[in-house]
């Protein structure tokens, strides 16, 4: 029976290389699939990986209509039997809800791939009605790190380093390079560093200020610890 299956994680935690990998696994044993994709960070109509994979794909608009998109095929003799759908955060709760129509109508797999929540720790709401809507949901176990090495649960935006928790909703950015220079950019943390605004570029600034102590080590009386008998 055809499924609707969310994939979520963090920002690189490697959810456009799965739905790469889905993708080469289903079209090899003979299935025929359809790729969309939206605000990909290497451009429109693409789905692109930090590890340099990269693929054509459909650009999804606020006005795509999914089930027309699979009508049209299907009317012309296309046969259809998946979509891979990346970035799904950004799709309208309408479209989720024309996903999940065509796997109960139309009997096509879906595997759509996301971030949960947004910078600000909210639920985008694409992937809100996802979650409302999935047969199955997926946390991808390839765990994303936060600059302290801990396991990086929130999506942080930042702007010239400095994390910020207001904004639009939709900004696109990356997290991979991104230099204090930059207008805007992207880090997971972990939720110790998120709920106090500590981001990589911050933590190094406060390191550069602490202070060495005011005298020499070599200065201090040491007690000697006797030995064990």
């Amino acid at each position: 029976m055809a499924e609707l299956v969310f994939y979520s994680g963090t920002m690189d935690c490697g959810k456009s290389t799965l739905a790469l990998q889905l993708n080469h696994n289903h079209s090899a044993r003979g299935r025929a699939g359809l790729l969309f994709s939206c605000n990909d960070r290497a451009g429109d109509s693409t789905i692109s990986s930090r590890l340099g994979l990269q693929t054509g794909a459909i650009e999804v608009e606020p006005e795509t209509d999914f089930w027309e998109q699979v009508v049209l095929r299907r009317t012309h003799g296309a046969a259809l039997d998946y979509l891979i759908c990346d970035e799904a955060q950004f799709y309208q709760p309408v479209q989720i809800e024309q996903l999940a129509r065509l796997v109960d109508e139309m009997e096509i797999d879906v595997f759509a791939f996301g971030i949960t929540a947004d910078f600000r720790t909210r639920l985008f709401p694409g992937s809100q009605r996802l979650i409302e809507l999935a047969d199955r949901v997926h946390v991808l176990q390839v765990e994303a790190l936060c600059w302290c090495g801990r396991r990086a649960t929130h999506n942080a935006r930042t702007v010239d380093g400095v994390m910020v928790v207001e904004g639009d909703q939709v900004v696109v950015g990356d997290v991979a390079n991104a230099a204090p220079e930059d207008s805007v950019g992207y880090e997971t943390l972990c939720r110790r560093h998120y709920m106090r605004r500590v981001t990589a570029h911050s933590a190094n600034q406060l390191a550069e200020k602490d202070q060495l102590l005011p005298f020499d080590v070599s200065d201090l009386e040491v007690c000697a610890v006797p030995p064990k008998p």
